[in-house]
């Protein structure tokens, strides 16, 4: 029998709503990582919790979900705005209550899809932060070398920013690479990203040395620490007592180099990521590509970066064409 307590919202919120057979469905019929099905029982307590003030009732058992109007929904989006959330984050929140609907619809507990007239909210496209060529450059000649010494610690940061750098993984499918993930002799890493969707990237020669590297470091470090091999250790990278990578340390380490090559607010891994992507498609990588590497599901994702690339294009035309 299937175990869906993780899902259950307090009763008081879920009532007799087929809330928990909604989020099982996201995760073993359509995949979707156990992050995201969070953020959709997230959005569905929080509209709900409006619903049951905005009809004024103390808990849903008894509430006919097709009470709720286009312009109730509308309502609780424009409490979230009077709050302070996000245009992103509401956009998010009224498709996770479509969502919902639909698949009440679907398995027949309700009759008619209510919201179908609702359009979610455009916002405007945030262009990602990335590093200049020059700072790339820097990051890689003069700021690693100038902090590295032959430690475990240093050997395996060096390792992690060529990746993300080299290869554009996101920081989940950093920290949950595997050793048997890695193939440095071929020079590729098979990942597993969002919805469970595998894919195959290159990883790049600077990156292959410095796992190597890493992986020799590793093995005596843990040897001489733990008088064993390391080779039980399944996750590539760890911290120093062999545990797996958490995202704060991963947070922490990747904005303690990039301090030193940037001055832009974000200093987090998902600027290395940007980065791999703005380089290849200003070096002339098609967007197909770059799309696959990066694991989108579609090309309108990857489109972001070409905002990036077009304003490039703008700056070298206006500085070598005689009339720009």
């Amino acid at each position: 029998m299937k175990d869906s307590s993780r899902h259950r919202l307090p009763a008081f919120q879920e009532g007799s709503l087929p809330v928990s057979d909604f989020l099982d469905n996201l995760q073993s019929r359509k995949n979707l990582s156990p992050n995201t099905v969070i953020a959709y029982r997230t959005d569905l307590v929080q509209f709900f919790s409006f619903i049951m003030r905005h009809f004024g009732v103390a808990d849903l058992s008894c509430f006919n979900p097709e009470q709720v109007t286009a312009l109730d929904v509308r309502l609780f989006m424009g409490d979230m705005i009077e709050r302070g959330v996000q245009q992103r984050s509401i956009a998010r929140k009224l498709v996770s209550v479509k969502s919902f609907y639909r698949y009440m619809q679907e398995i027949g507990y309700i009759k008619n899809f209510l919201f179908s007239s609702l359009l979610t909210p455009k916002y405007p496209q945030r262009v990602p932060g990335f590093l200049t060529e020059q700072q790339t450059e820097k990051l890689f000649n003069k700021v690693l070398p100038a902090s590295s010494e032959e430690s475990f610690a240093s050997e395996r940061d060096r390792s992690i920013l060529e990746l993300l750098y080299g290869s554009g993984l996101r920081v989940s499918e950093l920290i949950g690479l595997t050793v048997e993930s890695l193939d440095l002799e071929r020079g590729y890493v098979k990942l597993t990203g969002k919805g469970r969707k595998q894919r195959i990237v290159p990883v790049g020669q600077p990156a292959v040395e410095a796992l190597k590297k890493y992986f020799e470091v590793r093995r005596n470090f843990f040897r001489m620490k733990e008088g064993g091999e390391s080779a039980s250790l399944r996750y590539v990278f760890v911290t120093k007592r062999g545990k797996k990578l958490y995202p704060m340390l991963l947070q922490r380490l990747t904005s303690k180099y990039l301090v030193s090559v940037t001055e832009q607010k974000k200093k987090n891994p998902h600027v290395l990521r940007h980065t791999f992507a703005t380089h290849l498609l200003n070096s002339g990588a098609d967007l197909e590509s770059v799309s696959e590497m990066l694991g989108h599901s579609n090309l309108s994702t990857t489109e972001i970066y070409t905002h990036v690339t077009f304003e490039r294009l703008k700056d070298v035309y206006r500085k070598a064409h005689p009339n720009a």
